[in-house]
């Protein structure tokens, strides 16, 4: 009977592995959680794809509503839409505002966020503060004292010779000053570049004031260089921004002589409805410059938005 309990006990028994059940969760719960990535990927990736697929269409297939086309692929939809959209002009003007607009914000930007960031002066954290309190002010309740502005009924703007090719009289309606000006400062593109100039050690200064160099030298040899995926993140952002451009331009312009490229979409929308072929195909010629920039910058902006914020 004892050698029968000593057998027993001598039996072994298959005992969980934890590591084994802790893998095994872990695989889990990583395929729901890459799995539910891919999806809304996907979902958010539809639009594109529907729009690259409706600029492919024929008049006909787009109107109906298909999702991909049932014909062969209409290539020529894109020649179509450049030349009766007159996207060439419109192209040209929205590639000059936003390289006056982007000069300005870069200037803007890098002067201020240095000055927060490296100078002391009174009235420094309170004058930040309320310049960060107007990103939470909604563009729609500046759009009517940004027109009355532009247009001189609140005060006097800069009056010029009526050859001038931005300035003209008592008003910047219909005019490339207009488009640009209001742009030049960017409280966003202030406030990155304060965050990134806060993050350079105060030694490089003190060796920079010891050398004879004042602020300006010490913003242009040092902190700049150092600076660029934040510069480049502000120039990438404010360039999206000029580009995509929409309800201001079409209200403080009249003519075709300054409007962007993104107005020039509205050439397709007739009284009988929209030619949905050729808008696609305007939209994907609109937006790939942007796609473009993006993708040559992306480690650049990336490197940019995350070493910002390391230090208040």
């Amino acid at each position: 009977m004892v050698d029968k309990v000593q057998t027993l006990t001598n039996v072994n028994v298959p005992v969980a592995n934890p590591h084994r059940w802790r893998l095994v969760r872990t695989v889990i719960t990583q395929t729901a959680l890459y799995g539910t990535l891919i999806f809304f990927a996907l979902l958010s990736l539809l639009p594109f794809f529907w729009m690259i697929s409706t600029s492919l269409m024929t008049g006909s297939d787009a109107q109906v509503g298909r999702l991909v086309p049932t014909t062969a692929l209409q290539f020529q939809n894109y020649a179509s839409a450049w030349n009766e959209g007159d996207f060439g002009k419109y192209f040209m003007n929205s590639v000059i505002i936003a390289t006056v607009t982007l000069t300005g914000v870069v200037v803007t930007s890098v002067l201020a966020g240095y000055a927060f960031a490296r100078i002391k002066f009174y009235g420094r954290n309170i004058i930040f503060t309320m310049l960060l309190a107007t990103i939470m002010v909604p563009e729609t309740v500046t759009l009517v004292p940004n027109y009355l502005i532009v247009r001189g009924n609140i005060f006097p703007l800069p009056f010029g010779d009526q050859a001038v090719w931005f300035v003209s009289g008592n008003s910047w309606y219909d005019l490339l000053a207009a488009l640009t000006i209001p742009f030049m400062g960017s409280v966003f593109g202030i406030f990155l570049l304060r965050q990134f100039f806060a993050t350079i050690p105060d030694e490089l200064w003190e060796a920079a004031r010891i050398d004879g160099a004042g602020h300006l030298r010490f913003l242009i040899t040092i902190c700049l260089p150092i600076a660029r995926p934040a510069v480049m993140t502000v120039v990438l952002l404010g360039f999206v921004g000029s580009w995509n451009s929409f309800m201001w331009p079409i209200i403080i312009t009249e003519t075709d002589t300054w409007r962007p490229l993104m107005l020039a979409l509205d050439n397709f929308v007739e009284d009988a409805g929209a030619r949905t072929h050729l808008l696609m195909a305007g939209a994907c010629i609109t937006i790939a410059p942007i796609l473009v920039i993006y993708f040559i910058a992306q480690k650049s902006f990336t490197q940019g938005v995350a070493t910002s914020g390391l230090k208040g």
